[in-house]
C-alpha cells in the first residue's frame, strides 16, 4: 500500500519554531480550522481580508473554507503555486500561515498571508509564524525575495512587517467586499531580512523542494 505522503509529499512538511508547529493543511484538520475561525479573528467593525470570507454564517464558513484548501491544493503546480500551511501552538490549532510563488525557478520570490484567531493575538504569535516562512524560503528555498500586503490601517500586520524588516514597496487600490481600501505593500530581502535569535527546524523539505522543483 503507497502512502499519501508518497503521493503528496508536501504533508510530510513541518517547520518548528519555539513555540509552534506549522504543517500543510490535511483534510482531517479542516474542522479544526474552521473551529478557530469561528472563534473569531478580527472585530466585526473592520475586516482585514479582501474577501470576506470570515462574514460567512457558520453553515457556510466551514464549506468555503474546505473548498478554498481543495482549490489550492488541486490548482498546486511548480509554476504556481499556494501552501497552507496549519499553526498548532500547545497542540491547539490557531490560525493558517500561507505562502506561495508564482514562476518561482525564475522570480525567486513568495508572497505570504496569514490569519490567527483573536485569542491567540498578542502575543508574537504572528511574528514568530511569518519569520518561520520566511527563514524556510531564503534558506531552504533560495529565494531572493519575501511579499505581502495589508490594509494601510492594519497596524497588526503592518507591525509584525516591520518588526521582521519588510521594507514599504508602494500602494495600491483594491476593492475591498464591497469597499475601496488602501493596500500597502512590502517586501524583504535575506539582506535586511530581520532574523530571529531561534533556529527553525525544518522536516520533510527535500521531498518537498522535489515536488516543488526547486533544486
Amino acid at each position: 500500500m503507497i502512502s499519501m505522503s508518497s503521493i503528496w509529499p508536501l504533508f510530510d512538511l513541518q517547520l518548528t519554531t519555539p513555540r509552534l508547529e506549522l504543517r500543510p493543511i490535511t483534510d482531517q484538520d479542516i474542522p479544526a480550522a474552521v473551529n478557530a475561525a469561528r472563534s473569531g479573528i478580527h472585530d466585526a467593525a473592520r475586516s482585514p481580508f479582501s474577501t470576506p470570507w470570515t462574514e460567512l454564517p457558520d453553515d457556510e464558513l466551514g464549506p468555503n473554507m474546505a473548498r478554498w484548501y481543495w482549490r489550492c491544493r488541486g490548482g498546486f503546480s511548480p509554476e504556481d503555486w499556494t501552501l497552507l500551511l496549519g499553526i498548532w501552538h500547545e497542540e491547539q490549532f490557531i490560525g493558517c500561515q500561507d505562502v506561495g510563488a508564482k514562476d518561482f525557478a525564475l522570480l525567486k520570490t513568495v508572497s505570504t498571508g496569514s490569519w490567527l484567531k483573536q485569542s491567540a493575538q498578542g502575543r508574537g504569535l504572528g511574528a514568530e509564524m511569518r519569520a518561520a516562512v520566511v527563514l524556510w524560503a531564503f534558506d531552504w528555498l533560495g529565494a531572493d525575495v519575501a511579499e505581502s500586503e495589508a490594509a494601510d490601517w492594519n497596524a497588526a500586520s503592518l507591525g509584525v512587517s516591520r518588526t521582521l524588516g519588510y521594507e514599504l514597496n508602494g500602494t495600491t487600490r483594491q476593492a475591498w467586499g464591497t469597499q475601496v481600501e488602501t493596500v500597502q505593500k512590502v517586501r524583504v530581502t535575506p539582506a535586511t531580512f530581520k532574523r530571529p535569535d531561534w533556529t527553525l527546524r525544518v522536516e520533510g523539505h527535500e521531498a518537498a523542494a522535489k515536488f516543488l522543483r526547486i533544486a
